[in-house]
């Protein structure tokens, strides 16, 4: 068996990982470890336009970690030799560790036997030359935790005492909102399309009557509940409302989600993180199935900088 190129979620996928040939180690802040959290060592290699690759760009962001942790960008657009890195392309790097073509090439570097997906993110380790991990939210985690003393901003996105409770948050935000778009997307009969958008536009309702009354998911701090709710928001009305017929209301329609996500996006290091073109480019050019023209709308427009009036 080959490798399997295709990295999007599919349904009834766990999570964002799959069963079979999995990295899931853990980099720790230990010097015996067998991957310890040593600054410069580790690199990212994301996707802009994949929300959960977002998750772990925002993490590192917040924290302050650019300097810590190395980031490649790889093309938008997932071909059939799946993710590609075209330097030449704007918002793109090269394989800057190992000079790679394709992203699949460094999955067979690291483990010549893996017959699994070729996935984002993927957490590098340059000194053993290992794939750690490819789990948007144990990447998220291990960020949050063992490179704290690396990171150069004062934020905590995952206090200790608090962390059963995020946890939590963070399991129903990916399984109502996160999936449930792609539930959607790629629903093969109407009754699963309809138990899909009706199951993600209740829980989105949810989620704009709490954020009425509180300025985050969780009260008045940012945590990974945050990190792992934003990315949908951000691609929910120029990709998910129209190529994944989530179109029963607009993110801008909701008043306190709309407010809640442009106060995300105006944090300290949350814009360096969107790329809108990257999300339209890869959404609409990606899938042949859903888009066959592989024509990118030009709309709708919106100000992600607008004033939100959000509590401070």
């Amino acid at each position: 068996m080959g490798l399997l190129h295709d990295g999007e979620w599919e349904p009834g996928a766990p999570r964002d990982r799959y069963d079979h040939d999995t990295f899931d180690d853990r980099a720790e802040d230990d010097p015996d470890a067998e991957f310890p959290a040593e600054a410069g060592r580790y690199h990212l290699y994301l996707s802009r336009a994949c929300p959960w690759a977002h998750r772990t760009a925002l993490v590192r962001r917040l924290l302050g970690l650019e300097d810590a942790v190395g980031v490649d960008v790889v093309d938008p657009v997932r071909r059939d030799q799946g993710w590609e890195f075209t330097p030449e392309k704007d918002g793109c790097t090269p394989d800057s560790v190992h000079g790679s073509d394709k992203l699949y090439e460094l999955f067979q570097r690291a483990d010549p036997s893996y017959t699994g997906r070729v996935t984002v993110p993927v957490l590098y380790d340059t000194a053993t030359d290992r794939i750690v991990n490819e789990e948007s939210a144990d990447i998220a985690r291990l960020l949050a935790t063992a490179f704290d003393r690396h990171r150069t901003r004062a934020v905590d996105l995952y206090p200790a005492n608090r962390r059963a409770e995020i946890d939590d948050a963070v399991a129903e935000i990916h399984s109502s909102v996160n999936a449930a778009v792609y539930r959607a997307g790629f629903a093969d009969s109407q009754s699963d399309y309809e138990t899909a958008v009706g199951g993600l536009f209740d829980a989105l309702e949810r989620w704009d009557r709490t954020l009425a009354s509180r300025r985050y998911a969780l009260g008045d701090r940012l945590t990974l509940a945050d990190v792992v709710l934003f990315p949908t928001l951000y691609r929910f009305d120029a990709v998910y409302h129209t190529h994944f017929n989530c179109n029963v209301r607009r993110l801008v329609d909701f008043e306190h989600l709309w407010a809640y996500a442009r106060d995300v996006y105006a944090t300290p290091g949350v814009a360096a993180t969107c790329d809108l073109d990257h999300v339209t480019a890869h959404y609409y050019r990606s899938h042949d199935d859903i888009n066959p023209t592989g024509l990118v709308p030009l709309g709708p427009e919106f100000d992600w900088t607008a004033p939100h009036d959000r509590p401070k």
